[in-house]
């Protein structure tokens, strides 16, 4: 693989599945009675731990080539699990599914591998307890057992963070608690729950700010089609920005506004940034094409960070070779996500020689310049698949080789990603 800036990515990518679309989809095919395909369904192991929760609830789940065929059964028609629910990697198959078992009449335990067992469960647990859930964990993480038979009344609940995986747990328990559901954001974090709520017909009621659903309503089966991971377009979006030469053109990806943010984020660092929405409803989706250009670093306000928490780690890489400072505050989430981001970012970009100032709840990054190289290095990921992406596109911009552990943690989300990098750079 070449290096130092002399290395371009040039060419098409059509990402899989978005996995957190993929998540929302196939647990909602689930509850609602009949049959739902969902085509170009991600292929990654976080998906794949959905379904295997949902297979040991009871639900059959067939797959036909690049899609996947679920026959709901209705919002009580899940199984009692005759073993531990094993959730993987996956913190969105847990805190979601932790929604639905919450209305179960079961008991269930969920488990996970040792990143998912490391990660906070309390900010599922306490909104979930107050609407009348019994959730027992092991000190805040999991294990975790849900007790079944408990009947949940609907609240009013202001999340303390932004988070759609909580605002997607509190929102699925609505569907089986009594009266309405109402979930307040300080800032709008993803709604690709409220839309997959609305293509199963339950009608959320969502105002700025606010989401609401009515407990019990009932949802209809479907066909969907889920767009392309925007997450994992992202790095190479990234390394089209900053690499000179590089022409990137992403089909098919999703644009969700509440996800997409990056795209704003390079604009206005100077990267040369096309669009083009299909006039399609639902999800948005579309073409992106990234080339090469000089850029300047930036201020990141808080309000922005939800709708692009996953791209920080190649956001981070982009900035150390743009000129000028970029600055991230309000990212405390990253501390507890497959590994502390927070900490990876710094110490790898202080590694690669860069100038970075770690912040209490974010990053300042000066960076190097365009067209000027950074050093090789050791790069630890610490076995979280979106930092060993984000190595790998930073190691394009290195003068020399850099080593990179725990390179197969990419089948956590993208499989296919080292075949497509290799192909890309010339």
């Amino acid at each position: 693989m070449k290096s130092g800036l002399r290395a371009r990515l040039r060419g098409r990518v059509e990402p899989p599945g978005d996995k957190s679309i993929g998540h929302r989809l196939a647990l909602l095919s689930a509850l609602a009675p009949g049959r739902s395909r969902l085509d170009e369904f991600p292929p990654g192991q976080d998906c794949a731990s959905s379904l295997g929760v949902l297979r040991a609830l009871g639900i059959e789940v067939s797959r036909d080539g690049d899609a996947i065929e679920i026959q709901g059964r209705g919002l009580d028609g899940l199984a009692a699990p005759k073993t531990d629910l094993d959730c993987g990697n996956s913190g969105s198959t847990a805190r979601m599914s932790c929604g639905i078992l919450a209305g179960q009449r079961f008991t269930s335990r969920l488990v996970g591998d040792e990143s998912l067992s490391r990660r906070p469960f309390d900010r599922v647990v306490v909104p979930l307890a107050r609407m009348g859930a019994a959730i027992e964990t092991t000190g805040g993480l999991l294990p975790l057992t849900v007790t079944g038979g408990r009947k949940l009344r609907g609240i009013d609940y202001e999340l303390p963070v932004a988070s759609a995986q909580v605002k997607t747990a509190v929102l699925f328990a609505g569907l089986y608690a009594e009266g309405v559901t109402r979930v307040r954001e300080p800032i709008p974090s993803r709604n690709h729950t409220e839309l997959a709520l609305q293509a199963f017909g339950a009608s959320p009621v969502v105002r700025p700010g606010t989401i609401e659903i009515e407990g019990g309503a009932s949802l209809s089966p479907g066909r969907f089609r889920i767009p392309g991971d925007f997450s994992s377009a992202a790095f190479f979006l990234g390394g089209a920005a900053f690499l000179p030469g590089s022409e990137v053109v992403v089909e098919n990806v999703g644009l969700n506004p509440t996800r997409a943010a990056l795209l704003d984020a390079l604009k206005a660092m100077g990267a040369d940034v096309e669009v083009e929405v299909s006039p399609e409803a639902g999800e948005a989706q579309g073409r992106v094409v990234v080339r090469g250009h000089e850029l300047r670093g930036i201020d990141i306000a808080r309000e922005r960070v939800p709708a692009l928490i996953d791209e920080l780690p190649i956001l981070a890489v982009v900035a150390a070779f743009a000129s000028g400072t970029t600055r991230v505050e309000g990212a405390s989430e990253l501390r507890v996500k497959e590994s502390d981001r927070l900490s990876a970012i710094i110490e790898g970009l202080r590694s690669l020689g860069a100038d970075v100032t770690e912040l209490e709840d974010g990053f300042e990054i000066r960076g190097a310049g365009w067209g000027r190289p950074l050093r090789p290095a050791r790069l630890r990921s610490f076995a979280d698949h979106r930092m060993v992406m984000a190595w790998a596109v930073a190691a394009l911009g290195v003068d020399g080789v850099c080593d990179i552990d725990d390179l197969d943690q990419v089948k956590i989300s993208y499989p296919g990603f080292w075949h497509t990098l290799d192909r890309l750079v010339c």
